[in-house]
């Protein structure tokens, strides 16, 4: 793989499994030094970080820091721009999902969503983007989603969250387009993540169905072309949005689903 980011440092958030690993690796693969920030035990954090770091030679950093707590966000901030002189790339990716219908959804799981999917993103924005600034360059990723860009029933809070996004998506990318940074989102479909596949396990066992016929139903309605999308296709896309062919994608809203926003 091309190093262009050579000695960058990207921090992605939720990046201990599923799609934010893969974008861990990813960046690591073309050469950045990478912040890892999630909840897994001690011992698969340590093993998850010497595999990174022998595997492509870059350091790491983990920081287990509640997305909840703007205090924590910033402490966080703070240890990656101690450790490895600047944060270069941004990928807000953790995420909560709660469902509900609107009229029994928790206040408090709203309040969770909300500060994780959404405040969370502003909060490493305002915190990462002086320094940008200071380097005249700097790379912002906002992980949206499908949801997005279309409604659902019993996800109010993940469809408002992450549709909010592609606005902070939008405003942050026209203030700092003079500074030589990008800020965009990618809007994955239903990804071949371990919250989905333990969904297509259940279905499994419930219905005692093939693997095949389980994913399909797991798919029902989504996206047309009947897979899941990849994490590692998401993450190349980020990684293009960092190299010098993407300096001129910015506030781009980037549908990464199998065709279901045109469906």
């Amino acid at each position: 793989m091309r190093r262009d980011l050579a000695g960058k440092c990207a921090l992605i958030t939720g990046s201990v499994r599923g799609l934010g690993l893969a974008a861990a690796q990813r960046f690591a693969a073309a050469g950045c030094h990478v912040v890892l920030n999630g909840f897994d035990p001690a011992q698969e954090v340590a093993s998850l970080r010497h595999d990174i770091e022998t595997r492509y030679g870059v350091r790491t950093l983990y920081s287990g820091a509640d997305l909840r707590r703007p205090g924590e966000i910033e402490a966080m901030v703070v240890a990656a721009q101690d450790a490895f002189g600047s944060i270069d790339i941004l990928v807000n990716n953790a995420v909560v999902r709660h469902t509900a219908p609107v009229e029994a959804f928790s206040p408090e799981k709203w309040d969770e969503g909300i500060a994780v999917n959404l405040s969370a993103a502003f909060h490493t924005i305002r915190l990462v983007v002086p320094g940008m600034k200071r380097n005249e360059w700097g790379r912002i990723i906002n992980v949206s989603s499908i949801y997005g860009l279309r409604g659902a029933v019993h996800r109010v809070n993940y469809v408002t969250s992450k549709t909010a996004l592609v606005g902070l998506t939008r405003a942050v990318a026209l203030e700092t387009l003079a500074h030589g940074i990008t800020c965009n989102a990618v809007c994955p479909g239903t990804t071949e993540t371990p919250v989905h596949e333990a969904a297509v396990v259940a279905a499994m066992a419930e219905e005692r169905i093939p693997r095949a016929e389980a994913v399909q139903r797991v798919l029902a309605g989504k996206q047309p072309t009947g897979r899941f999308i990849s994490p590692d296709g998401v993450a190349a896309l980020m990684v293009f949005l960092c190299q010098p062919e993407g300096a001129d994608i910015t506030g781009a809203v980037l549908p990464v689903d199998g065709g279901w926003a045109s469906s």
